[in-house]
């Protein structure tokens, strides 16, 4: 079985397991990827079965806003602290032949990357390839004639070739389409937000304290340590254990991103009890830093507020159009991540004050944001005249539910989502 089907098993599994905590442990033992948090890869395929649309009622609209997608690290500093360390180590004949060959795949790492840092890779193109043709394929009334497509993207680099290669692929397909294009600026304020204020409580002492305090039993690596060391009392005197191993463990989960993956295997370093342990820490940093975790006040989400009523907004001038067509939005996971939980897709907006309990509630932000991730929200109508709008939200293509009435669901009346949006964002705004 290929990398990419199991991981799309993987994936489908972890979608329709209904018990977290029996299923964390066994699933990532089964694909070590899915514990990459925001470096795992999108899958390949998806097929997530579709809820027939109610009273006869069409697509006519699609608002969009996606990740860019596989990418390299971002900075160089990621490889260069376990390089270094192993470098020296090797200098003084301290590193074991493991060790050495940890050294060598570090050097053709390094060497792949350089200049390439952050940079969108093929897999990342493809990704967004494949998505657009799959949203033409499911909502192709949308797509249809010389429909408008709405694209754009924040100003950095792999977000806009990842909106290119999605247009690209639509008008593939669909030659007539009206695309415009945009990364500006002047778009920066809602699309890729990052709120100041709400940034100083992720470094709030209470939050930090409690964050290395659930991690001080799960970033210690001896049984590692003895693999790549020949010298026990250098390496506990020498080498920084946490930090070794953690970015060699983020470097091993990387690479899966790029054709190099299919080369480098350091991510069999690690037991399958080391990749967990690895994740439940990374988990519980994302909860804590932008989702809604009360140990930062609860309010990381709402760094997306613009966002969200920009895109109600946008919405209520789309419908008034007769075919309002698509749009596409292309940023970064800091910004997909804290939406759904302010959307409470699928639970997302869980609160917990205790970090050991959080991978029992089903929080993990592996499901959220992907390389590729998106969320899609799709308007349906029977006619432009017809003002009992319905709306469906998908997460990575698949259907969700949302803190809304129910009767209808995965469909929602766009009017219930309007006003319970908006109301939020309103009470939000309104705090001192």
């Amino acid at each position: 079985m290929s990398k990419s089907r199991g991981l799309m098993i993987v994936w489908l599994l972890l979608a329709a397991a209904g018990c977290w905590a029996q299923s964390a442990f066994k699933l990532i033992s089964r694909n070590r990827n899915i514990s990459a948090s925001n470096y795992c890869i999108y899958p390949d395929s998806v097929e997530a079965p579709m809820t027939p649309v109610p009273n006869g009622k069409k697509p006519f609209y699609l608002s969009h806003y996606g990740r860019h997608g596989s990418r390299y690290l971002n900075t160089r500093k990621g490889y260069d602290i376990p390089y270094r360390i192993l470098s020296k180590a090797d200098s003084l004949d301290k590193l074991t032949p493991m060790g050495q060959q940890v050294l060598q795949d570090l050097t053709l790492i390094i060497r792949e990357s350089e200049g390439r840092w952050g940079d969108l890779t093929g897999r990342g193109k493809r990704q967004h390839r494949d998505i657009a043709r799959r949203m033409m394929r499911h909502f192709p009334e949308v797509f249809f004639g010389n429909a408008r497509v709405d694209a754009r993207s924040t100003t950095v680099n792999r977000c806009i070739l990842s909106m290119a290669s999605a247009v690209q692929q639509l008008v593939a397909l669909n030659p007539s389409l009206r695309v415009t294009m945009k990364a500006s600026k002047r778009d920066m304020w809602y699309m890729n937000h990052q709120d100041k204020e709400l940034r100083k409580q992720m470094g709030d002492s209470v939050a930090m304290n409690a964050f290395k305090q659930f991690c001080a039993s799960r970033i210690h690596h001896p049984r590692l340590m003895g693999l790549l060391f020949n010298d026990s009392v250098y390496a506990r005197e020498q080498v920084d254990e946490q930090w070794l191993c953690y970015y060699l463990i983020k470097t091993a989960l990387i690479q899966q991103n790029s054709a190099i993956g299919d080369k480098i295997h350091l991510v069999d370093l690690f037991t399958d009890e080391e990749i967990h342990r690895f994740w439940q820490c990374e988990n519980a940093w994302w909860y804590f830093t932008y989702g809604p975790s009360p140990l930062t006040g609860g309010r990381q989400p709402y760094s997306q507020r613009f966002l969200l009523r920009k895109m109600i907004e946008d919405a209520d001038s789309c419908i008034r159009l007769h075919r309002p067509g698509v749009q596409l939005r292309y940023g970064h996971e800091t910004v997909l991540l804290p939406l759904t939980c302010l959307l409470g897709i699928n639970g997302f907006d869980f609160q917990i004050d205790d970090l050991e309990k959080l991978e029992q509630t089903g929080w993990w932000a592996c499901l959220v944001f992907p390389m590729s991730s998106n969320i899609q929200i799709v308007f349906y109508r029977e006619n432009p005249k017809d003002k009992d709008v319905l709306v469906k939200v998908l997460l990575n293509e698949k259907e969700t539910r949302l803190p809304l009435p129910d009767d209808l669901a995965p469909y929602y009346r766009w009017k219930d989502f309007r006003e319970y949006y908006l109301k939020k964002l309103d009470a939000y705004e309104a705090k001192p």
